[in-house]
C-alpha cells in the first residue's frame, strides 16, 4: 500500500470512528494548535457546556484527549461521568479561568490552570499536554494527558 493511501485510509479510519464526537462546531486535534491553545480550548468548552449541543464541552474537551488518557477515562460516556462527579464538575460551566505555562519541552508542556466555579469558589489543577508521536492523524497534535485532582483555594470577595 503506498504511504498517501495508507494516509488516506488512516484519516478515513479515524474520522469513521470519531463521527460522533465531531459535532457542530468542535474543533479537532491539528498540528498548528499550541500546548495552551489545547487547553484553552478545552476549558472554553466546559465553560460553556451545553452551548452548541447537550455535554457539547464535554466532547471538545474528549476530543483533545490523549489516546492513552482516553484509555484511562473513556469511553466517552464514562468520561462523561467522571467530568460530571464530584472530582470535576467544578470545570462545568465555570465563571473564569487563568492558564500560566509552568515547564515546558518540545514533548509535553504542564500548566497550573485556575477556575472560578459558578459558586464563585477557585480551584487550581495541573494539566500536562503531550505531542502524539505515532503515525496517523493525530502525529504531532498536542493532546491533554494529565488533569490534577482540583486544589480549593477559597471564595471570591
Amino acid at each position: 500500500m503506498s504511504k498517501t493511501l495508507h494516509l488516506t485510509f488512516n484519516v478515513f479510519v479515524f474520522f469513521f470512528f470519531n463521527i460522533s464526537f465531531l459535532k457542530a462546531d468542535l474543533q479537532i486535534p491539528n498540528t498548528t494548535i499550541l500546548p495552551a491553545e489545547v487547553i484553552k480550548i478545552q476549558l472554553d468548552g466546559l465553560m460553556n457546556n451545553d452551548k452548541e449541543f447537550k455535554d457539547s464541552g464535554i466532547e471538545q474537551t474528549w476530543n483533545f484527549a490523549h489516546p492513552s488518557n482516553k484509555k484511562n477515562t473513556g469511553p466517552l460516556p464514562k468520561f462523561k461521568k467522571m467530568i460530571k462527579g464530584n472530582s470535576y464538575k467544578m470545570l462545568l460551566n465555570h465563571l473564569t479561568h487563568t492558564v500560566t505555562k509552568l515547564e515546558s519541552t518540545d514533548k509535553w508542556a504542564q500548566f497550573e490552570v485556575i477556575i472560578l466555579d459558578k459558586e464563585k469558589i477557585y480551584h487550581k489543577f495541573n494539566w500536562q499536554v503531550e505531542k502524539y508521536k505515532e503515525e496517523g492523524p493525530l502525529k504531532n497534535c498536542w493532546l491533554t494527558t494529565m488533569v490534577s485532582n482540583p486544589i480549593p483555594l477559597g471564595s471570591s470577595i
